[in-house]
């Protein structure tokens, strides 16, 4: 159960207090420490992934825990952006309601035999969020770009994707099972 892949899942749950942590103390090396061990978090998501497929070791659990370990790192980041006042309240809520939604969505279909696979939506969500989160956790300027303007402006291209892929996995849903 425990190969190089769920390894690297379980690395990036557990990479997810010590964001916190920093983040709870912001400064320009606090943020600077969160968001180098948020991009390695992040990282390992593509390499687990790459990994498993390669060497054939994927496994129920890392199909389990995979996106439960990316929706944890993510709302942790989100929750603690809004602690700090760097983003507000209503980006978190959108984010982490439409991960719950989804998810019980594809538990429901689950349950009926049916599988409502990651789009390609899905996965620009992720992407995109992730890459919104890069500058919002430094959060200080960088070379003179003001890294939260940027980091925020990335964030609502993410909600607006994480609202979209949400309404299409609805759509899906409702193709599926809907009457």
């Amino acid at each position: 159960m425990m190969n190089v892949p769920n390894a690297l899942t379980v690395f990036r749950i557990l990479a997810v207090p010590f964001i916190i942590a920093l983040l709870y103390f912001p400064s320009r090396s606090t943020c600077l420490l969160a968001t180098v061990l948020f991009l390695v978090a992040i990282l390992t998501d593509l390499a687990d992934g790459f990994w498993a497929r390669k060497y054939n070791q994927v496994t129920n659990f890392g199909k389990f825990l995979d996106p439960l370990a990316d929706k944890i790192l993510i709302a942790s980041v989100l929750i603690m952006l809004v602690e700090l006042n760097w983003i507000p309240a209503w980006v978190a809520i959108i984010v982490i309601i439409r991960e719950l939604l989804v998810t019980g969505l594809r538990a429901i279909a689950a349950d009926k035999g049916q599988v409502i696979a990651a789009d390609k939506y899905g996965k620009m969500k992720t992407i995109m969020q992730s890459v919104a989160l890069v500058p919002l956790i430094y959060h200080f300027p960088l070379f003179g770009i003001d890294t939260a303007k940027l980091g925020f402006v990335l964030l609502l291209v993410a909600v607006v994707l994480t609202l979209y892929s949400g309404w299409n996995y609805l759509y899906t849903f409702y193709r599926i099972w809907g009457d």
